[in-house]
């Protein structure tokens, strides 16, 4: 891999209701704006050649990547790699943002979402799949993913020694590039300091 073009999904239904999703077959897809913002994406990577596309198993990312490769979609080889999935959230699937929130306020990033993962076993995950994008014979891949593991590549290749900062907010559909010595350090920080 020489370049990575990472992107979280765009603007699904759940982000309209305000609703923490972590399962894949409970995602309802993208929003009308978050078909937009996809298309919005495949303008902006209309003129790059893309050898490989990347998704998690959330419909709202495959969604996205389809979308935004267009006509070419049938035509880029496509890995679904579960390690890119979003936070396992376990009891509080299908609750709201606030709920999520409130549960996490005061608590370390080693402590496990009531049945499903902590935050550093999320990041570690990340990490795994990063590296087997890294280790692909392809040039330029696009990934499509989530919020968590696209702050967390961002903020650890930049030198951050916080998962969350100084990137918290990442926009739907918009590509992040990273080279492969940018990826590979991502990877070892995740690691690092998960």
């Amino acid at each position: 891999m020489r370049v990575l073009l990472l992107s979280r999904h765009g603007q699904s239904v759940f982000n309209v209701d305000g609703i923490v999703n972590g399962d894949p077959e409970r995602d309802r897809g993208l929003s009308t704006q978050g078909a937009e913002e996809a298309a919005a994406l495949g303008e902006q990577l209309g003129a790059v050649r893309i050898d490989l596309c990347v998704v998690s198993r959330f419909p709202r990312a495959q969604e996205t990547a389809r979308i935004a490769l267009g006509e070419r979609a049938d035509a880029v080889t496509r890995v679904v790699d579960g390690d890119l999935d979003d936070i396992r959230l376990g009891e509080l699937e299908g609750r709201t943002l606030a709920d999520y929130r409130a549960w996490k306020r005061g608590r370390s990033r080693d402590d496990s979402f009531p049945g499903g993962e902590s935050l550093n076993d999320a990041a570690r995950r990340y990490a795994d799949a990063y590296e087997r994008i890294l280790d692909r014979p392809e040039e330029t891949v696009l990934c499509v993913c989530h919020e968590i593991p696209v702050r967390y590549a961002i903020n650890m290749a930049s030198g951050s020694q916080q998962f969350d900062a100084p990137l918290h907010d990442v926009r739907n559909a918009t590509p992040y590039v990273f080279d492969a010595a940018g990826l590979r350090r991502a990877v070892e920080r995740l690691r690092a300091f998960s």
